[in-house]
C-alpha cells in the first residue's frame, strides 16, 4: 500500500533519512526536518516532503555538517550496506568530516587521562562537584 502523501518515484524525507541510516529512528528523523537540521536542494521542508532520486540533502549532526545526493529510495531500512547504496555523499563533506576527525583525535590527545581508577576519596570529590551528595 503506497502512502498518500507520496508519488510513485518518491518517499518521504523522515522515512528515507531512517531506511538509508543517516537518522536512528524515525521520530527522530521528523523531529530533525522540523527542527530545521535537514535540507532538501537548499530549502527547509517539512517531513513528509516527497524525497526524488538526484535530490541534494544536507543535514546537520553535532557539529558535523553532512552531505548527500539521493541514489535510491529503499521500500524499507534494510542492512548497512545496502543503505550505503541509496545515496552519493559530496566530496567537499567527506573533506569537511575528514578533517573534523583529525581535530578531534589531536584534541582527544591534549585531554588530560586519569592515571587510574579514583580512590573513595576522589570518587566523592567527584561527586560533590556533579551536585549528588
Amino acid at each position: 500500500m503506497s502512502d498518500p502523501v507520496t508519488r510513485p518515484g518518491s518517499a518521504r524525507l523522515d522515512r528515507w533519512l531512517f531506511a538509508v541510516r543517516l537518522i536512528g529512528s524515525r521520530t527522530l528523523a521528523s523531529e530533525a526536518v522540523s527542527g530545521g537540521r535537514v535540507h532538501v536542494n537548499g530549502a527547509r521542508v517539512r517531513p513528509a516532503h516527497a524525497l526524488r532520486p538526484g535530490d541534494r540533502v544536507s543535514l546537520t549532526r553535532g557539529a558535523l555538517a553532512f552531505e548527500c545526493t539521493v541514489l535510491a529510495l529503499p521500500e524499507r531500512r534494510g542492512p548497512a550496506a545496502v543503505a550505503r547504496l541509496a545515496y552519493e555523499e559530496t566530496a567537499a563533506s567527506v573533506a569537511l568530516r575528514e578533517a573534523f576527525a583529525a581535530r578531534m583525535k589531536v584534541a582527544g590527545g591534549r585531554a588530560p587521562r586519569p592515571e587510574g581508577r579514583p580512590d573513595k576519596h576522589a570518587r566523592r570529590s567527584l561527586q560533590r562537584l556533579k551536585g549528588r551528595i
